[in-house]
């Protein structure tokens, strides 16, 4: 297999985001931007990793060696076109050989097929594969200017003529090389440009000159959205999540209302799987085959065992583990929790630092109370135990296997195996003492009114 390289640019500092987060980490499907093309370019199977970042962007350099820990990195300081941020990366092209892949840290939905489309035509033979596409604007794009399937040139759309402005195929930025390629013209790219920076797209015409064969393909315009303001960052999770949606749908999963599904980069779903409408997955999810989710459920960094029903309306995160056949209602929030196979929690109910044994049924309004204001605790329920409703467990505490929690407990120490636990006041009955509490309701409510009304 020939080597590859992969370049990726992120140096850009996105002062149209309007944020003090780097561009490249504002997030599209619970990702970074820079870490989308990584992770595709880790599948692309890169030989070596080489990230160009800006100044004081450590956050980036933690971002993308949490994915890849072999990439390298370099700095460009002075932002001076796109050849001079790939200089930057002299180190790793300088001695490398096969293939360079040129990418670009804010452009997150290139896909696995268009890289290997990139390798396949140079590993055919071109030097050069640049990327095209065909925008329903074209306003601001370079132009791929052709002739009988030859790359002749790119314009940048500022030092483009108008015929090459009225030219259909732009270029997305993404460019392959024979390694050897990119070491014999890339420091003879000039800044003889509106803005006399440094292009890379100039390689073409220098390419050509040397009697180089340039080729391009062309990618779904979508996939090469660039991210360089909000409203292109929305663009690109539009995109991702119908992609996502499309994906899970195709494998076997039933979207009750697609558009209303919202996945993450990372999510797992098996087979007949039905989601309804309003449903939100966070980083982290593992789905097994036949769980239903029900309306308007957020669901975060956790396992779903196979058969269990979710929601609606219900919360989970925070690393919860779900066994098979597990039913959570509507209002019931899970965090942190082990829940083993059949446990039942219907109604209203916080599941919060506890393990809870198979087949026990949590009763509506019941709370684990894990945090004291200062440390947090663990909740710990056996099997086939009753939790009444309206109880609260003070954590630490152990509940056994089979016990009974009566309805409205308050519940401080441990309870045994197939014990009655009763942690509320007694209650007391006083007879004709009703009409004397509403009789003296009422004459209060007859003096606020009057004091209302002057009188």
């Amino acid at each position: 297999m020939t080597e590859l390289l992969s370049i990726i640019l992120a140096a850009g500092e996105g002062t149209r985001m309007h944020s003090a987060v780097p561009k490249v980490l504002h997030e599209v499907g619970g990702l970074p931007l820079v870490g989308h093309v990584v992770r595709t370019v880790v599948r692309s199977g890169s030989s070596a990793i080489s990230v160009v970042i800006g100044p004081g962007h450590g956050a980036v350099e933690a971002m993308v060696s949490s994915l890849a820990p072999e990439a390298t990195f370099s700095t460009q300081v002075d932002r001076k076109g796109t050849a001079h941020a790939v200089r930057q990366a002299e180190t790793a092209y300088g001695s490398a050989s096969g293939n360079v892949i040129v990418l670009y840290a804010d452009t997150p939905l290139v896909s696995d097929e268009t890289l290997a489309g990139i390798t396949a035509r140079l590993d055919a033979g071109a030097d050069i594969v640049v990327v095209g596409f065909r925008p329903d604007d074209t306003t601001g794009y370079g132009r791929l200017i052709t002739e009988n399937g030859r790359l002749l040139a790119i314009r940048e759309h500022k030092d483009a003529s108008e015929a090459e402005r009225a030219i259909g195929l732009c270029n997305s930025g993404i460019m392959g090389f024979r390694a050897e390629t990119l070491r014999s013209v890339i420091d003879r790219i000039g800044n003889a440009n509106a803005k006399g920076e440094f292009y890379l797209t100039d390689a073409i015409e220098l390419a050509n000159a040397d009697g180089r064969r340039i080729e391009v393909v062309e990618a779904d315009a979508n996939e090469v959205i660039g991210v360089d303001d909000r409203r292109k960052l929305a663009q690109a999770e539009a995109q991702f999540q119908a992609l996502r949606r499309d994906d899970f749908m195709r494998a076997g999963v039933t979207l009750k209302d697609p558009s209303t599904v919202y996945f993450s980069y990372d999510t797992e779903i098996g087979r007949d799987v039905t989601i309804f409408p309003n449903v939100v997955f966070g980083p982290g999810v593992k789905i097994a085959d036949g769980v239903e989710i029900r309306a308007f459920c957020d669901i975060e960094d956790v396992r779903i065992g196979e058969g269990s029903s979710i929601g609606p309306f219900a919360r989970i995160r925070g690393g919860a583990e779900l066994g098979r056949d597990v039913h959570l209602g509507n209002f019931v929030e899970v965090k942190k929790s082990i829940i083993h196979d059949g446990v039942k929690a219907g109604h209203l109910s916080y599941l919060g630092d506890a393990e809870i044994g198979s087949k026990t049924n949590i009763g509506a309004g019941t709370i684990t109370c894990n945090y004291d204001g200062v440390n947090k605790s663990r909740t710990t329920i056996g099997a086939n135990a009753f939790i009444g409703s309206n109880s609260s467990l003070v954590a630490p505490v152990t509940i056994g296997d089979g016990a009974y929690i009566a309805s409205g407990s308050v519940v401080t120490h441990n309870v045994e195996p197939d014990a009655l636990a009763i942690g509320r006041a007694r209650q007391e009955n006083k007879a004709g003492y009703a009409p004397k509490l509403k009789a003296r309701a009422e004459a209060i409510k007859r003096a606020k009114s009057a004091r209302s009304s002057g009188q």
